[in-house]
Protein backbone atom coordinates (compact mmCIF):
# COMPACT_ATOMS: atom_id res chain seq x y z
CA UNK A 1 0.00 0.00 0.00
CA UNK A 2 1.26 3.21 -0.91
CA UNK A 3 0.46 6.25 1.05
CA UNK A 4 1.32 10.04 1.70
CA UNK A 5 0.26 12.81 3.55
CA UNK A 6 0.18 16.64 2.44
CA UNK A 7 -1.63 20.22 2.29
CA UNK A 8 -3.09 20.41 -0.73
CA UNK A 9 -4.65 23.09 -3.12
CA UNK A 10 -8.60 22.08 -4.12
CA UNK A 11 -8.30 22.54 -7.89
CA UNK A 12 -11.76 21.37 -8.41
CA UNK A 13 -13.43 18.01 -8.52
CA UNK A 14 -16.11 15.66 -9.98
CA UNK A 15 -19.15 14.08 -8.57
CA UNK A 16 -18.22 10.08 -8.99
CA UNK A 17 -20.74 7.28 -7.99
CA UNK A 18 -22.91 7.58 -5.24
CA UNK A 19 -22.18 10.37 -3.54
CA UNK A 20 -18.18 10.24 -4.33
CA UNK A 21 -15.95 12.75 -5.47
CA UNK A 22 -12.73 12.56 -7.37
CA UNK A 23 -11.05 15.47 -5.83
CA UNK A 24 -7.75 17.36 -8.23
CA UNK A 25 -5.77 19.11 -5.77
CA UNK A 26 -2.34 20.44 -6.05
CA UNK A 27 0.23 19.56 -3.20
CA UNK A 28 3.08 21.05 -1.41
CA UNK A 29 5.26 17.80 -2.08
CA UNK A 30 3.31 15.28 -4.47
CA UNK A 31 2.62 17.76 -7.47
CA UNK A 32 -0.68 17.20 -8.82
CA UNK A 33 -2.66 14.66 -7.76
CA UNK A 34 -6.18 13.14 -7.97
CA UNK A 35 -8.02 10.85 -5.75
CA UNK A 36 -11.28 9.65 -4.96
CA UNK A 37 -12.83 11.27 -1.87
CA UNK A 38 -16.07 9.01 0.17
CA UNK A 39 -19.10 11.33 0.35
CA UNK A 40 -17.27 14.08 -0.98
CA UNK A 41 -20.20 15.64 -2.65
CA UNK A 42 -22.12 15.00 0.69
CA UNK A 43 -23.43 18.87 2.07
CA UNK A 44 -20.83 18.05 5.02
CA UNK A 45 -18.25 17.90 2.61
CA UNK A 46 -19.22 20.35 -0.01
CA UNK A 47 -17.85 23.55 1.81
CA UNK A 48 -14.06 22.43 2.95
CA UNK A 49 -13.65 21.08 -0.77
CA UNK A 50 -14.68 24.13 -2.54
CA UNK A 51 -12.25 25.00 -5.48
CA UNK A 52 -9.64 27.22 -3.85
CA UNK A 53 -9.50 25.96 -0.75
CA UNK A 54 -6.13 24.47 1.60
CA UNK A 55 -6.97 21.24 2.67
CA UNK A 56 -4.68 18.42 4.99
CA UNK A 57 -5.14 15.28 3.19
CA UNK A 58 -3.94 11.83 3.12
CA UNK A 59 -3.64 9.74 0.20
CA UNK A 60 -3.25 5.96 -0.04
CA UNK A 61 -3.49 3.27 -3.08
CA UNK A 62 -2.35 -0.01 -3.88
CA UNK A 63 -0.07 1.15 -6.57
CA UNK A 64 1.34 4.96 -7.27
CA UNK A 65 -0.71 4.74 -10.27
CA UNK A 66 -3.67 3.89 -9.80
CA UNK A 67 -6.47 6.49 -8.77
CA UNK A 68 -5.95 6.88 -5.01
CA UNK A 69 -8.53 7.62 -2.00
CA UNK A 70 -8.43 11.00 -0.09
CA UNK A 71 -8.99 10.75 3.68
CA UNK A 72 -9.35 15.00 3.77
CA UNK A 73 -9.32 16.75 6.99
CA UNK A 74 -11.16 20.18 7.85
CA UNK A 75 -9.85 22.77 5.32
CA UNK A 76 -6.51 25.00 6.83
CA UNK A 77 -8.28 27.59 4.53
CA UNK A 78 -11.70 28.87 2.93
CA UNK A 79 -10.91 31.37 0.33
CA UNK A 80 -14.10 31.43 -1.89
CA UNK A 81 -16.39 31.66 1.42
CA UNK A 82 -14.26 34.94 2.43
CA UNK A 83 -14.60 36.80 -1.45
CA UNK A 84 -18.76 35.71 -1.70
CA UNK A 85 -19.17 39.63 -2.30
CA UNK A 86 -16.07 39.80 -4.45
CA UNK A 87 -16.94 38.78 -8.22
CA UNK A 88 -13.41 39.65 -9.65
CA UNK A 89 -12.15 37.66 -6.43
CA UNK A 90 -14.19 35.10 -7.33
CA UNK A 91 -13.12 34.87 -11.15
CA UNK A 92 -9.22 34.78 -10.26
CA UNK A 93 -10.08 31.29 -8.10
CA UNK A 94 -11.33 29.89 -10.72
CA UNK A 95 -9.11 30.59 -13.12
CA UNK A 96 -5.55 30.45 -10.90
CA UNK A 97 -7.26 26.39 -9.93
CA UNK A 98 -7.96 26.19 -14.00
CA UNK A 99 -4.84 26.53 -15.57
CA UNK A 100 -2.72 24.79 -12.64
CA UNK A 101 -6.02 22.07 -13.35
CA UNK A 102 -5.49 21.88 -16.96
CA UNK A 103 -2.26 22.58 -17.05
CA UNK A 104 -0.46 20.38 -15.23
CA UNK A 105 -0.24 16.74 -15.17
CA UNK A 106 -1.45 14.05 -12.97
CA UNK A 107 1.43 13.01 -10.59
CA UNK A 108 4.42 15.59 -12.32
CA UNK A 109 6.25 16.01 -8.92
CA UNK A 110 7.09 19.93 -10.76
CA UNK A 111 4.43 21.68 -10.09
CA UNK A 112 4.82 21.46 -6.45
CA UNK A 113 6.67 24.37 -6.95
CA UNK A 114 3.73 26.32 -7.83
CA UNK A 115 2.18 25.61 -4.58
CA UNK A 116 3.40 28.21 -2.64
CA UNK A 117 3.31 31.22 -5.06
CA UNK A 118 -0.29 30.19 -6.20
CA UNK A 119 -1.35 30.22 -2.14
CA UNK A 120 0.14 33.29 -1.45
CA UNK A 121 -1.89 35.22 -4.62
CA UNK A 122 -5.02 33.76 -3.53
CA UNK A 123 -4.51 35.51 0.03
CA UNK A 124 -3.96 38.54 -1.36
CA UNK A 125 -7.38 38.41 -3.50
CA UNK A 126 -8.60 40.73 -1.19
CA UNK A 127 -5.94 43.50 -2.14
CA UNK A 128 -7.50 44.29 -5.56
CA UNK A 129 -4.69 46.96 -6.10
CA UNK A 130 -2.13 44.42 -6.18
CA UNK A 131 -3.49 41.01 -7.15
CA UNK A 132 -3.44 41.47 -10.88
CA UNK A 133 -0.44 42.81 -11.37
CA UNK A 134 0.99 40.01 -9.17
CA UNK A 135 -1.12 37.41 -11.26
CA UNK A 136 0.69 38.69 -14.56
CA UNK A 137 4.02 37.58 -12.60
CA UNK A 138 2.35 34.40 -11.20
CA UNK A 139 1.48 33.46 -15.12
CA UNK A 140 4.98 33.76 -16.40
CA UNK A 141 6.21 31.59 -13.20
CA UNK A 142 3.59 29.08 -14.01
CA UNK A 143 5.41 29.12 -18.05
CA UNK A 144 8.89 28.85 -16.33
CA UNK A 145 7.97 26.05 -14.49
CA UNK A 146 6.75 23.93 -17.27
CA UNK A 147 9.65 24.48 -18.88
CA UNK A 148 8.43 27.63 -20.99
CA UNK A 149 9.86 30.27 -19.37
CA UNK A 150 10.55 33.77 -20.98
CA UNK A 151 13.55 35.82 -21.27
CA UNK A 152 12.76 39.11 -20.26
CA UNK A 153 15.99 40.35 -19.32
CA UNK A 154 18.41 40.88 -21.84
CA UNK A 155 17.85 42.16 -25.84
CA UNK A 156 17.83 38.82 -28.10
CA UNK A 157 19.41 41.18 -30.71
CA UNK A 158 21.89 43.00 -29.12
CA UNK A 159 22.69 41.41 -25.59
CA UNK A 160 21.73 44.67 -23.77
CA UNK A 161 19.81 44.51 -20.60
CA UNK A 162 18.25 48.59 -20.80
CA UNK A 163 15.98 49.65 -22.78
CA UNK A 164 13.90 46.62 -23.07
CA UNK A 165 10.69 47.11 -25.04
CA UNK A 166 8.97 44.25 -26.91
CA UNK A 167 8.82 40.62 -26.59
CA UNK A 168 9.25 38.19 -30.14
CA UNK A 169 6.05 35.85 -30.26
CA UNK A 170 7.97 33.35 -30.85
CA UNK A 171 10.89 33.28 -29.11
CA UNK A 172 9.83 34.91 -25.84
CA UNK A 173 12.60 36.75 -25.96
CA UNK A 174 12.92 40.49 -24.78
CA UNK A 175 14.04 43.32 -27.30
CA UNK A 176 15.30 47.10 -27.40
CA UNK A 177 12.96 48.40 -29.96
CA UNK A 178 15.61 50.29 -31.17
CA UNK A 179 16.85 47.22 -32.19
CA UNK A 180 13.53 46.00 -34.03
CA UNK A 181 11.88 48.60 -35.50
CA UNK A 182 11.39 46.89 -39.26
CA UNK A 183 8.92 44.43 -36.93
CA UNK A 184 8.05 46.25 -33.94
CA UNK A 185 4.10 45.73 -34.88
CA UNK A 186 4.45 41.83 -34.83
CA UNK A 187 6.12 41.78 -31.74
CA UNK A 188 4.45 42.41 -28.10
CA UNK A 189 4.96 45.59 -26.13
CA UNK A 190 6.85 44.72 -22.83
CA UNK A 191 4.86 46.15 -19.91
CA UNK A 192 7.32 48.12 -17.89
CA UNK A 193 6.46 46.71 -14.38
CA UNK A 194 7.57 43.09 -15.15
CA UNK A 195 11.32 44.80 -16.29
CA UNK A 196 10.80 47.38 -13.50
CA UNK A 197 9.52 46.53 -10.32
CA UNK A 198 9.11 50.52 -9.76
CA UNK A 199 7.33 51.22 -12.79
CA UNK A 200 3.84 52.43 -12.88
CA UNK A 201 1.23 49.66 -13.52
CA UNK A 202 -1.48 51.17 -15.42
CA UNK A 203 -4.55 49.47 -16.69
CA UNK A 204 -3.18 49.61 -20.19
CA UNK A 205 0.18 47.81 -18.77
CA UNK A 206 -2.08 45.06 -17.11
CA UNK A 207 -3.51 44.30 -20.17
CA UNK A 208 -0.38 44.11 -22.04
CA UNK A 209 0.59 41.70 -19.08
CA UNK A 210 -2.30 39.28 -19.56
CA UNK A 211 -2.57 39.58 -23.44
CA UNK A 212 1.97 38.22 -23.20
CA UNK A 213 1.12 35.80 -20.81
CA UNK A 214 -1.77 34.56 -22.20
CA UNK A 215 -0.12 34.04 -25.77
CA UNK A 216 3.07 31.60 -24.29
CA UNK A 217 -0.14 29.74 -22.31
CA UNK A 218 -2.09 29.14 -24.88
CA UNK A 219 0.84 28.05 -27.36
CA UNK A 220 3.26 26.40 -25.27
CA UNK A 221 1.01 24.46 -23.23
CA UNK A 222 -2.24 24.15 -24.80
CA UNK A 223 -1.38 23.70 -27.91
CA UNK A 224 1.19 20.64 -26.87
CA UNK A 225 -1.93 18.87 -25.31
CA UNK A 226 -4.56 19.51 -28.12
CA UNK A 227 -6.73 21.76 -25.67
CA UNK A 228 -7.99 25.58 -25.70
CA UNK A 229 -6.85 27.45 -21.97
CA UNK A 230 -9.81 27.22 -19.68
CA UNK A 231 -12.46 29.56 -20.68
CA UNK A 232 -12.30 31.12 -16.53
CA UNK A 233 -8.91 32.92 -17.33
CA UNK A 234 -11.09 34.56 -20.16
CA UNK A 235 -14.00 35.23 -18.25
CA UNK A 236 -11.69 36.53 -15.69
CA UNK A 237 -10.15 39.18 -17.92
CA UNK A 238 -13.42 40.32 -19.26
CA UNK A 239 -14.60 40.80 -15.94
CA UNK A 240 -11.11 42.86 -14.86
CA UNK A 241 -11.91 44.42 -18.34
CA UNK A 242 -15.91 45.65 -17.14
CA UNK A 243 -14.04 47.20 -13.89
CA UNK A 244 -11.72 49.16 -15.53
CA UNK A 245 -9.03 47.67 -13.47
CA UNK A 246 -7.31 46.54 -17.30
CA UNK A 247 -7.05 47.47 -20.89
CA UNK A 248 -7.05 44.70 -23.83
CA UNK A 249 -5.60 45.86 -27.09
CA UNK A 250 -7.32 45.72 -30.43
CA UNK A 251 -8.59 42.04 -30.85
CA UNK A 252 -7.30 40.89 -27.20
Amino acid sequence: MNTWRSSGLVLGGRRYGEGGLILDVLTEEMGRRSGFVYGGASRRKRGQLQTGNTVDLSWSARADNQLGKFDVAEAVTERAGAHMDDANALAAIAAITGLLRDGLQEGDTGGSSLYDPSTVLLDLLGEPEIWPALYVRWELGVLSALGFGLDLTRCAVSGANDGLTHVSPRTGRAVKGSEAADYLDRLFPLPMFLADPSALITPEALGQGFALTGHFIERRIYTAINRPPPEERDLLLARLERSGLIVMGDGE
